[in-house]
């Protein structure tokens, strides 16, 4: 029998638990020194960081929307030139490509794992000088395929949904990659921050080049930059929580497992697929409501009332959000994307679940369909 207690969706306090002291350990540390932005544990950090990511050289960011900006300038695309990301993404990466000179070039999702479709890739590829694929909900986008249409394109990952998560054993694919570290991610901060990570020894050059107003000596300023800077109360978190992921991840595939067995068979409800050969790590776990946008919301304000922290992720997709109507799409641009707008739910998943909780949360979805 559960019991009738609220279910977050996301519970950050109880991530907080399981590294207070160490936390508040560091903080004294850097009080005490005085070095707040930089410093030995961001460097700590972005060496962590690089060797979790089998990678050359991690960045740190002041936040997510930076990282992905730094990684497309540092790679100094032709101004205005097209780049291809998916509809069904938040609106941060449409962002990122818009603020570094170059232009958002949507296409729509497959229509059984909601990831970027090569075959719908294939098509803008004319129009495209970079790829930008987006690893959703905590697993990599189709990468062999993609890197198959680049053909020489730089790929830039967006990797803020997938700390952690492989395909095929391979942690990443494209040139560079930019992740989130918003403090509900899997890896998150106490405020904003993000990361570059690339093997190319130029490439991680300019991006803290970039980020650091253009600058590798004080007062020279060697191309035009802007302030995205790790601060090191930030990189204090992510060492504690870094050292944590690989069991946290694990957490979470096995509450998504869970998932998986208490929703068989109820209807009306899809629960979400992991592509063919990928090592899911969960940031979200979102069902599908088939009857629609209307019966989806129906079940939201039920969960929500029931003290269930359900929420819906993405109901607008980019190309008809109000900021990105000069690019020319109207509905039915991207079907695929703005159906899954409509029919997704997200439900409670974070490492500290309990079976317990996820009993309750499923036996109030099940009790609203019923209504």
């Amino acid at each position: 029998m559960t019991t009738d207690q609220p279910v977050p969706l996301v519970d950050l306090a109880a991530a907080h638990a399981e590294i207070e002291a160490e936390v508040r350990a560091g903080f004294d540390r850097v009080l005490a020194g005085g070095g707040y932005v930089k410093g030995p544990e961001v460097t700590g950090f972005e060496e962590e960081y690089a060797a979790f990511s089998d990678a050359r050289h991690c960045v740190g960011a002041a936040n997510g929307t930076d990282a992905l900006e730094l990684a497309l300038r540092a790679l100094g695309l032709p101004p205005g030139g097209g780049v291809v990301l998916p509809a069904n993404t938040f609106v941060a990466t449409a962002e990122a490509v818009q603020r570094a000179g170059l232009r958002p070039v949507l296409v729509d999702a497959d229509p059984d794992h909601l990831l970027i479709d090569p075959a719908r890739v294939a098509e803008v590829l004319a129009d495209a000088v970079a790829l930008l694929p987006v690893h959703l909900c905590g697993q990599l986008a189709p990468m062999a395929a993609l890197l198959d249409l680049a053909d020489g394109r730089p790929v830039v990952e967006d990797a803020a949904q997938s700390q952690g998560a492989r395909q095929h054993g391979r942690a990443r694919y494209g040139r560079i990659s930019a992740t989130s570290f918003y403090p509900g991610k899997n890896l998150g901060a106490y405020g904003d921050a993000g990361a570059v990570v690339t093997d190319d020894d130029d490439l991680a050059a300019a991006v803290r080049l970039i980020g650091d107003h253009g600058s590798a000596r004080k007062y020279v300023h060697e191309r035009f930059g802007f302030n995205s800077r790790m601060d090191a109360l930030q990189a204090v978190v992510l060492r504690a929580k870094l050292r944590r992921l690989p069991a946290w991840n694990e957490a979470r595939r096995a509450a998504a497992a869970r998932y998986d067995r208490l929703l068989a068979g109820l209807d009306g409800i899809g629960t979400p697929r992991t592509a063919p050969g990928n090592e899911h790590v969960w940031h979200l776990y979102a069902v599908r409501v088939r009857a629609g946008r209307e019966r989806r919301d129906a079940l939201l304000a039920a969960l929500n009332a029931a003290g269930i922290g359900a929420g819906v992720h993405y109901p607008v997709p980019v190309h008809l959000q109000p900021a990105f109507r000069h690019l020319g799409h109207g509905e039915g641009a991207f079907p695929v994307a703005e159906r899954a707008a409509g029919e997704l739910l997200t439900l409670p998943l974070y490492p500290q679940i309990t079976g317990a909780q996820q009993e309750r949360v499923v036996e109030a979805l099940a009790k609203a369909l019923a209504a």
